[in-house]
């Protein structure tokens, strides 16, 4: 993740909205891989990793920004990792006692939010540089994005695997469902095929943008 400089950001639209397109944790910048290809079996469990994820991040890097004056440099990394374990924790304990089905469907990967790359970059890059406002947008349009992205799996993998959607029935019994799209290779061909998508868009979009620039030099 780039590390972006040492000023603080006029708060806009953009600050939200960069983290669900240009810098979407999964489809551009390639982070949190591990939950992403793991939990994404399901719509529900897809939901409740990136709501998880997006109350860390919002929540700790907030912290991070408000004593970011205070922390000394030699000693920012371990200091960002306990507060992000502490946060994680506090997720760990809501999940388990709201629903303990849902809690033993993520398994391990709650606790291993607190060694998501996605949320100690943000804390490092962006936090510990920005005001507590832009912190707090950017870090919920990140987590939208990681949420997007999450549920851009889940939904695909829950219904081609097992033909419902959050828990919902949708095609009866005569259904012959893809087992494959519920085991682990299911999650590679699926984020495969979301990343040629958004890379085609993408691709597409820059090319419309440099036919704009290039019309009028061409007329």
């Amino acid at each position: 993740m780039a590390s972006l400089p040492n000023q603080q950001e006029t708060i806009t639209l953009d600050t939200f909205l960069r983290g669900l397109w240009q810098e979407n944790p999964v489809f551009v910048m390639l982070l949190g891989m591990c939950p992403v290809l793991a939990v994404t079996n399901s719509a529900i469990n897809a939901l409740a990793m990136g709501l998880a994820s997006t109350f860390v991040l919002v929540a700790s890097n907030s912290l991070v920004s408000l004593m970011r004056h205070f922390i000394p440099k030699q000693v920012r990394i371990a200091t960002y990792i306990i507060i992000i374990a502490t946060f994680v924790t506090m997720v760990d304990y809501a999940i388990q006692a709201i629903s303990l089905e849902l809690y033993n469907a993520l398994g391990a990967f709650i606790q291993l939010i607190v060694v998501n790359c996605m949320i100690l970059g943000r804390a490092e890059a962006y936090a510990s540089k920005q005001r507590l406002g832009a912190t707090i947008i950017n870090g919920l349009g990140i987590g939208a994005g990681f949420t997007f992205a999450l549920l851009c799996l889940g939904i695909v993998r829950e219904i081609l695997g097992a033909g419902s959607l959050f828990g919902f029935d949708l095609f009866g019994d005569q259904f012959q469902p893809w087992v494959v799209m519920i085991l682990p290779p299911g999650g590679f061909f699926v984020l495969g095929a979301w990343l040629l998508l958004f890379n085609w868009l993408r691709t597409r979009r820059e090319a419309k943008l440099l036919e704009t620039e290039g019309a009028p030099h061409d007329g």
